[in-house]
């Protein structure tokens, strides 16, 4: 993998853009954005095993009060927390006349059935059989195996995160009329992001990719410089004006669900971003849905950063509100992919 300059790590992170160009005088990077890059990388990741693992939400939505409800690969399911405090999931139509569990609640443990008063703890009753659940302290995940017709894994594919106490993270959810492979296809395409996300992004240089090419001037070395399977990112945060954040960023796919965007260099070194997509089932027009759920650890080494962690409960509204302008916009491009797909006009 071609190797860039590595973003400088300084005491103040914000930096000026001296020389600034405006958007359309950017370099553009359609040449360097081959569609078979990006089409082989999307195939590898399809091919990793999920063991029937999908995201349901984020874990702090699953309370001792409240279940919560999604259709995956077209099977309701429901889910919620037992006495214990431990993640429960299982089919979301109850087993006497097919109520909606999503909409019943919890009473001590146990998910009472708001039609007929049928009440389950989790454990297999009435021919209401459990579902494996786990909650990885930021999501809740369920395996359905006649979805996925994987072999099962014991546990999700969780990439590498940062230690939990020292974090502040938040989990965005949004729902586009599209296929799984279309939200993992448009996260490993990097080169759009300056172009079309220039109120977030500018500067963007992709270093390396899995094949080995890259933009990069000159070799570096050192941890996070990228991998055999990755893309590799130069790019600066746009904060106000000429003012930005720069970074380097490793997206890799774990999964055949999963994208994750590692800062290995410059301020927020550390912090992961991870993009879940969850096929929910067909809409009213027979158009594919599928959920994405994104999940933001972010972290950092400076000393002031225990005020952010404190300061969570404020923040996370915030952190939702950017990545839902971004996933607005991604969505969108989702959405076009599988139009083009579905009636065989896709060029990649």
């Amino acid at each position: 993998m071609t190797r860039g300059r590595r973003p400088a790590r300084n005491r103040i992170p914000l930096r000026l853009r001296r020389a600034a160009v405006t958007w359309d005088r950017q370099p553009p990077t359609w040449r360097d954005a081959r569609p078979g890059i990006i089409a082989d990388a999307l195939k590898r990741a399809l091919g990793r095993p999920s063991g029937n693992w999908y995201v349901l939400g984020a874990s702090r939505a699953v309370t001792a009060e409240r279940s919560i409800g999604r259709t995956v690969g077209g099977s309701e399911v429901v889910a919620w927390r037992d006495a214990s405090g431990r993640l429960r999931a299982g089919p979301g139509a109850c087993p006497h006349l097919g109520a909606p569990l999503r909409d019943s609640p919890v009473r001590c443990g146990t998910l009472v059935c708001h039609w007929h008063g049928l009440a389950l703890s989790g454990e297999p009753f009435a021919g209401w059989e459990p579902y494996p659940a786990f909650d990885d302290g930021v999501l809740a995940w369920v395996r359905l195996d006649h979805v996925g017709g994987e072999t099962p894994l014991e546990r999700p594919v969780v990439p590498p995160r940062p230690a939990p106490g020292d974090t502040v993270d938040s989990v965005y959810e949004g729902v586009g009329a599209c296929e799984p492979e279309d939200v993992v296809a448009n996260r490993l395409d990097p080169w759009h992001g300056a172009w079309f996300h220039p109120y977030s992004f500018v500067d963007l240089t992709v270093t390396g990719t899995p094949s080995g090419e890259g933009e990069g001037e000159g070799e570096g070395e050192g941890e996070g410089d990228g991998d055999e399977d990755g893309f590799a990112v130069d790019v600066s945060f746009k904060i106000v004006g000429r003012v930005v954040v720069p970074v380097r960023a490793l997206f890799t796919a774990p999964e055949p669900r999963t994208v994750v965007m590692h800062i290995t260099e410059g301020e927020g070194r550390g912090s992961v971003v991870e993009s879940h997509a969850t096929p929910l089932g067909p809409d009213l027009m027979g158009r594919p849905r599928t959920a994405v759920t994104e999940a933001l650890l972010a972290a950092s080494d400076r000393r002031g950063f225990a005020v952010a962690r404190a300061a969570a409960p404020l923040l996370r509204p915030l952190m939702r509100a950017s990545a839902g302008r971004l996933w607005r916009d991604d969505l969108a491009y989702a959405e076009r992919r599988w139009e083009l797909r579905g009636s065989g006009r896709f060029p990649g």
